[in-house]
């Protein structure tokens, strides 16, 4: 028996199935959310001008970036009193949701490769045992889970850190500023083109996750059985079908009935048209 057919198709066709491109997007999409998220670097600059002109800084810039302790962000701002400066420091700390997101996404990364690899030169054995394909469903449904609670928290946390970060804001942290002597402005803010690409990101692949669920559980021993149930259910009844409920009675040459559990004895009447026997 040629079991090709059975088992599906092997090498890279198994690409053009859902169960494998599915793969295939799942780790180019979580390359581009860690990568967005974890190589992220911004700036923003502030100016303070002083009453006393020489104490005045016009262009202070402050850089920040993953994991986005900002409370370790530090820069130098004058006091506008005697050429002195302040180290002042940025508040809030979301390294917790950054990181998260990111292992999230390196982890999803390495599994989703891994599955592709196993598609490509291991389909056979990964249908003929039915330990793989579960395995497969359950990890499926923990990063399904995981990716929508990671991105989530990112979101939440990228609105803060954009909050925390507004130029206007990080003026009030700056001493000098609290003078109405002094005048502070923004110069420009941080981009958060990256960030937002990457929250983006971050729910497409809990959409292809989630999606794949269907896909990853049809390989499943759990899906089989059930289908094969479903199958023996309609064949039964099918052949209930095919079968005669009752059988009639027939008619020999001689032209005598015989029905089903028939009689032996002969009948009086056994010959057409002729007298009774007896009366």
């Amino acid at each position: 028996m040629d079991t090709t057919n059975q088992l599906g198709p092997a090498g890279t066709q198994v690409l053009k199935l859902p169960l494998g491109f599915i793969r295939v997007l799942e780790w180019l999409f979580s390359i581009f959310a860690f990568a967005t998220c974890g190589g992220y670097s911004g700036q923003l600059r502030v100016s303070v001008d002083c009453m006393e002109k020489a104490s005045s800084n016009l262009s202070i810039g402050i850089d920040f970036g993953y994991p986005f302790r900002l409370h370790q962000v530090s820069f130098e701002a004058p006091v506008c009193e005697a050429m002195r400066r302040d180290t002042v420091f940025l508040t809030g700390d979301f390294s917790s949701s950054a990181e998260f997101f990111v292992t999230i996404a390196v982890f999803a990364f390495l599994y989703s490769l891994t599955a592709t690899i196993v598609y490509i030169f291991f389909l056979n054995k990964y249908r003929e045992n039915s330990r793989g394909p579960l395995i497969d469903f359950v990890v499926t449904v923990v990063f399904s889970f995981m990716w929508l609670v990671s991105s989530s928290a990112w979101a939440k946390a990228l609105s803060d850190v954009k909050m925390a970060t507004d130029p206007d804001e990080v003026q009030l942290l700056i001493p000098a500023c609290k003078s109405q002597s002094n005048k502070c402005g923004s110069l420009h803010g941080p981009r958060w083109s990256g960030l937002n690409t990457s929250v983006v990101f971050g729910f497409l692949n809990f959409v292809l996750w989630a999606g794949n669920i269907w896909f990853v559980f049809k390989e499943t021993s759990w899906h089989k059985g059930a289908s094969k149930f479903a199958s023996d259910a309609s064949e039964k009844q099918a052949g209930t079908f095919n079968q005669q409920p009752y059988n009639q009675g027939n008619f020999d040459q001689s032209g005598s009935y015989h029905a089903e559990g028939g009689f032996d004895q002969p009948s009086e009447y056994s010959q057409v048209g002729g007298p009774p026997t007896s009366y």
